[in-house]
């Protein structure tokens, strides 16, 4: 497996278990940094390990122990040496990723700073790739999260899932942190790839995981199915030029049978017991994409219909817009434009693509051609980026 590919794919899971032996993050992180530093530097002259993951694990844990003893005395950090010194099974544990997210996501910490600190530590992506997904300056996302991990260790966060008392309180932060790692991985806010495939699985991974730690809970169970169900589209969303397959043209016989009958069986049992939540509610309106056997098919009504109760769960303009679409589909692309007309969310690349989307299916092309041109002013996938720009080309060209 390439170094790369090995980066993406153990770096947070590497990442946890070195935490769970040092409790410091910044160590942990510099450490691995080294050791993969020096897998660079070896490895093409000695040829890989035979267990790469092993050789990764081992090697930080010396550069930790090396890092320690350039220390001061004063500091005291016997204990830790002593620690990690100590042999153990040289393979990541699945549990500690789970602590990790829990610590990441402590209360104590802002929100921006719980999701860019698990992206960082959790998904391997560097404080650029996550400045960009934030559109804050590199400055101010490495500040934010130097004053989480400082946080982190000066005031103690225990590295470990909550005892039971304590869950349904932490719960929330860390689903909608972990929706945001499979959205970062389903359609990133940066590089030239549409998809993260790594980060994807990362999070359902996790996600299955919370399923287990609390059976009882119906949230984690909605977000679970909905994660499998959007999921179960990824091999159609691209064509094999890297380029956008948008939902109505995607190939449906291509699409993972096996995760959309998870993804639903898990809907439904969300749905029952009580009032519908955030996940369950989204993760309805996914089975219904996914089990419809046409695009023309689709259940557009009761499409909309969910969308009205997520948007009273959950008020929000990128909520409104996604209704506003539906409604384009159920009802007509003018009405769909009328409640696009009414929504606000500057600086956000998707309002302005789907009101060109809607004008150019009703042929209104120098408007349609306008409002691509302001999606592409502000995109920052390039796999996006470029399905915008043959759409202008198409508009300008008057082709439909």
């Amino acid at each position: 497996m390439p170094l790369d590919e090995l980066y993406r794919r153990e770096y947070g899971r590497i990442l946890a278990s070195l935490i769970r032996r040092l409790r410091d993050i910044t160590l942990a992180e510099d450490a691995l940094q080294e050791a993969f530093a020096a897998a660079v530097r070896l490895w093409p002259e000695q040829g890989p390990p035979e267990n790469p993951v092993a050789w990764l694990m081992v090697t930080a844990r010396h550069k930790a122990i090396d890092q320690l003893r350039r220390r001061t005395l004063a500091e005291n950090k016997h204990e830790e040496m002593i620690t990690l010194a100590t042999p153990e099974e040289n393979a990541p544990v699945p549990q500690d990723t789970l602590r990790l997210i829990f610590t990441c996501c402590h209360p104590s910490l802002a929100r921006e700073a719980q999701v860019a600190l698990t992206l960082r530590t959790v998904c391997g992506l560097s404080t650029e790739e996550i400045a960009r997904a934030f559109l804050v300056p590199v400055p101010t996302l490495a500040q934010r999260l130097v004053r989480a991990k400082t946080k982190i260790r000066l005031a103690g966060i225990p590295y470990e899932v909550p005892d039971d008392d304590e869950l349904p309180e932490r719960l929330e932060p860390v689903l909608a942190t972990l929706y945001l790692v499979f959205n970062e991985g389903y359609s990133a806010s940066f590089g030239p790839e549409l998809v993260r495939g790594n980060l994807c699985a990362e999070a359902i991974r996790l996600g299955r995981q919370l399923v287990e730690l609390l059976p009882e809970a119906r949230e984690p169970r909605g977000l679970l199915a909905l994660m499998l169900l959007n999921d179960s589209r990824r091999a159609t969303r691209t064509d094999a030029t890297g380029a956008i397959v948008l939902l109505e043209d995607q190939d449906r016989s291509r699409w993972d049978r096996e995760r959309i009958a998870e993804g639903a069986a898990l809907v439904e049992s969300a749905l029952r017991g009580g009032p519908p939540g955030l996940y369950a509610v989204q993760a309805a309106i996914a089975a219904l994409h996914a089990q419809a056997p046409t695009w023309s098919e689709t259940d557009w009504p009761q499409i909309v219909q969910l969308y009205g109760i997520l948007l009273r769960l959950h008020p929000s303009p990128v909520v409104a817009l996604n209704r506003a679409a539906a409604v384009a589909m159920a009802e007509g692309c003018e009405r769909g434009l009328a409640l696009m007309a009414g929504i606000d969310l500057p600086g956000y690349h998707l309002l302005p693509a789907a009101r060109a989307d809607l004008l150019r299916r009703l042929g209104r092309r120098p408007e349609a051609a306008a409002a691509y041109r302001e999606a592409l002013a502000l995109v920052n996938n390039d796999a996006e980026r470029r399905y915008l720009e043959g759409r202008l080309r198409e508009v300008e060209a008057g082709k439909p």
